[in-house]
């Protein structure tokens, strides 16, 4: 069985643990991460010199990075075929998406999240989220348009894009306090999503 290390409210952790629904794979997860410690610890650096969560341990196989574990699961322990194809231009229409994320999508919303969620209503800053709120609503808008006559990312079929991008749009749709311009496409898909066991298991839950 292979073992996670990181907290359930990671949004990079959901992404994994939301992916072992989809392909039924049992695991073992281990708390880490902010209040839970252990990534600074000699033994998890270890395994991970970078800290982060989550880091997969599979046997005597070990990988970091939230979204090159997604890849390495569905490949090992396979699931639909759709969530990751074999084919190279589908494949890395995929790919891109998931580099997107980490390029231009999660430094976009972090501060918003962290502004609102992570710190105390007394010691926000609104003027600064609302800035960051409109930067983030620009790139938002990149994906409601690739959704427009699409039911997912790339088309009909749910990849894994769709899980790395859906579990950011939790946390849009759930910050409290934020104005939102319409999308209509993208609230058409993160309703689509809402309907799948995993979503809701591990990331529709409480932000925190």
């Amino acid at each position: 069985m292979i073992t996670i290390w990181g907290r359930a409210n990671s949004v990079n952790v959901q992404k994994v643990l939301w992916l072992c629904e989809e392909i039924s794979l049992p695991y073992n997860r281990i708390d880490a991460g902010l209040q839970f410690g252990h990534n600074t610890e000699s033994e998890f650096l270890a395994m991970n010199p970078m800290g982060k969560v989550p880091t997969l341990v599979d046997v005597d196989f070990v990988l970091w990075e939230s979204n090159s574990i997604l890849r390495y699961l569905v490949m090992q322990y396979g699931g639909p075929s759709a969530l990751y194809p074999a084919d190279a231009k589908a494949r890395a229409s995929i790919d891109r998406w998931l580099d997107w994320s980490l390029s231009t999508l999660q430094p976009a919303e972090r501060p918003v999240f962290w502004g609102i969620i992570r710190t105390p209503e007394a010691e926000r800053d609104i003027t600064k989220i609302a800035t960051d709120v409109a930067k983030v609503t620009e790139v938002w808008k990149v994906l409601d348009a690739q959704l427009k006559g699409r039911s997912f990312i790339e088309g009909e079929s749910f990849t894994i894009a769709d899980i790395v991008l859906g579990a950011f749009a939790r946390r849009w749709f759930g910050m409290p306090g934020i104005e939102r311009t319409r999308m209509p496409n993208l609230e058409r898909w993160y309703t689509l999503l809402a309907t799948r066991s995993g979503f809701n298991k591990h990331v529709d839950v409480e932000l925190s």
